[in-house]
């Protein structure tokens, strides 16, 4: 056996252990409040489907609509434009990962930046074939879901009448509005349904784990830990800077996180907790192979023979805060600045 375990190193179990529980927690509260109930009031007119009472609910908490998975957040850019890119992004993260491969055989997936590279190709995957999906709809001459959300805060905010087909109700509960549509019942009923909880879910833990992978990289490892494993090189330095740049790309692109209801935030923060649960299924990886018989520490700073270890990694459980909410902030600029600069182009997100 490889793992030598020592009294400190329970305590980076516990560590990791308790972080994975405490994620567990966050999300049986918040996904599992994630319905509409008579004390979450919504002011939007993006609905998904009729209650008991023949009116038309507001989408769920944190989940989006089905064309919003494929449809950009710029009024007249054709959903066309997104699958190239997402496909794009994927052909090349491939490309980089078999070199890659080619170089270390099955040890780059002893790696973090490996585990995160290929999730972040696995988002562009499902990416693609969802754009695909979309493409096909678009081509069936449906309006494009930029058309409808335009027209429906547009009419709205003009008329706020009832016309065709379309009827209102304002109700007001603890003080708030639901403004209730059929109209929105028959142009976007579809939910994104499990795949596109998934592409979310997914997309938001490359958001953290990309600038966590980059930012140690960069900051810690290349000034202080090169070796000849983690030592830079051309693939290594695509590999660190490209899962960003394609992972950005696309979030100036899509309308995934476009805060239609009020009372969403458009990149919630309770979904660090896949970001921790990534990381501590890593941690337990890395403990497993140790135990197993792997003998050297891909990361010095995951190393638990020394009394230091706790420290590491009570500082690498801290750091996952300011590398998610780094992007937390990248999306919220997004949805408040570009329509600023760009108000006949960009889509509002209220």
């Amino acid at each position: 056996m490889a793992l030598v375990v020592y009294w400190y190193d329970f305590i980076c179990f516990g560590i990791v252990v308790a972080a994975y529980i405490g994620s567990l927690w966050i999300l049986w509260r918040k996904e599992g409040a994630s319905r509409c109930d008579d004390n979450t009031i919504y002011e939007s007119l993006l609905a998904a489907q009729a209650d008991g009472d023949g009116f038309v609910r507001a989408t769920h908490k944190a989940h989006v609509g089905s064309n919003q998975l494929w449809s950009s957040c710029w009024k007249r850019v054709h959903p066309g434009c997104l699958l190239l890119t997402r496909f794009l992004s994927f052909v090349a993260m491939a490309v980089f990962l078999s070199w890659d491969i080619l170089d270390w055989d099955a040890s780059i997936f002893i790696y973090y930046t490996e585990w995160t590279f290929t999730l972040v190709m696995v988002y562009f995957a499902l990416g693609t074939v969802i754009s695909a999906y979309g493409c096909w709809v678009y081509t069936k001459g449906h309006p494009s879901a930029n058309g409808v959300r335009y027209e429906i805060l547009k009419r709205y905010m003009e008329e706020n009448i009832i016309t065709n087909g379309m009827t209102y109700r304002e109700k007001e509960t603890k003080g708030n509005i639901k403004l209730q549509s059929h109209y929105v019942e028959e142009e976007i009923q579809q939910r994104a349904g499990f795949w596109g909880y998934l592409m979310q879910t997914v997309y938001q833990t490359c958001g953290g784990a990309v600038l966590l992978t980059d930012i140690v990289f960069w900051c810690v490892i290349v000034p202080f830990l090169s070796d000849a494993h983690l030592g830079l090189n051309t693939l290594i330095a695509c590999m660190h800077t490209l899962n960003a740049v394609f992972l950005l790309l696309d979030t100036a692109l899509n309308s995934l996180l476009l805060n239609y209801h009020l009372a969403l935030q458009p990149f919630p923060w309770f979904r660090i907790a896949y970001f921790i649960q990534w990381s501590c299924l890593y941690c337990v990886f890395q403990w497993v192979i140790h135990a197993c018989g792997f003998t050297w520490w891909p990361y010095p700073f995951l190393e638990l023979d020394t009394p230091w270890a706790p420290l590491w990694y009570f500082v690498l459980a801290l750091v996952h805060i300011p590398c998610y909410g780094l992007y937390v902030l990248i999306v919220e600029a997004k949805n408040s600045i570009l329509p600023t600069l760009f108000p006949r182009a960009f889509i509002r997100s209220y």
